[in-house]
């Protein structure tokens, strides 16, 4: 190909190396890539952004929950103004123990020594259940970051490799080396990977956080848990 013909191909080509151009010029597989990472880094910052919000809400009604239960109040009142809509796992993990509790008490069934020994064990029993309940829900969708965040700058490369594939097949058909030719088309796979890039790094740090905060929180009932096993056995050790 003579300089003139050199000269005049490379005029043709599109040079728009914008976002918006560099999608439009890019090959559909390279556009279906950047639309499903678009996406994936869309329902990363929704997810992110959901779980933050609820676990600092869990957090202070925790620590309005365990001002009243450690205030020195009445338990039944305490469980009777909860009722049985509790708002927060904290309450679920109280209100499920309260309600084992009464039943059995209505029952006069913590006037026998079998089922007084029994009664922390089912206690116990079902505030686990409960936990493990109400951290299911918050747990929810974290494994979609997980997974945003290990498989992006895979499915980013993907786009990257096809995309300089079809660099090199133009190269080829055209045999024109020109960096006007080659530039644009190695832009667009490039920018595959940037947004592979993209919707990784907030989604693993988000995950690392996340789950450093729910890990926390779990604890926290855990610890309330067993503080709330040994009051009710102390109260039934001293009615027995």
């Amino acid at each position: 190909m003579d300089p003139v013909q050199t000269a005049a191909l490379a005029g043709s080509v599109s040079t728009d190396l914008s976002v918006w151009g560099l999608f439009m010029e890019a090959d559909l597989i390279v556009k279906a890539v950047m639309i499903a990472l678009v996406s994936a880094s869309f329902w990363c910052w929704a997810i992110i952004f959901d779980k933050w919000f609820r676990l600092r809400s869990l957090v202070q009604r925790a620590d309005q929950f365990e001002e009243s239960f450690w205030s020195g109040g009445s338990l039944e009142e305490l469980y009777d103004r909860i009722g049985s809509r509790p708002a927060d796992p904290m309450s679920s993990i109280f209100v499920a123990a309260m309600r084992e509790w009464r039943r059995s008490a209505a029952k006069g069934m913590t006037d026998r020594e079998a089922v007084r020994l029994s009664l922390p064990q089912r206690i116990d029993r079902v505030m686990a259940v409960t936990m493990g309940r109400e951290l299911e829900q918050l747990e929810s969708r974290m494994s979609f970051l997980a997974s945003v965040g290990s498989t992006s700058p895979f499915i980013g490369l993907f786009g990257t490799v096809w995309g300089i594939m079809n660099s090199f097949h133009n190269i080829g058909a055209t045999k024109n080396t020109s960096l006007a030719v080659v530039a644009p088309g190695i832009a667009e796979a490039l920018f595959a990977t940037a947004l592979g890039l993209v919707a990784a790094i907030p989604a693993v740090l988000a995950y690392n956080k996340l789950s450093t905060d729910i890990d926390r929180y779990a604890k926290r009932l855990e610890n309330f848990s067993v503080e709330f096993s040994a009051i009710l056995s102390r109260q039934l050790e001293e009615k027995a």
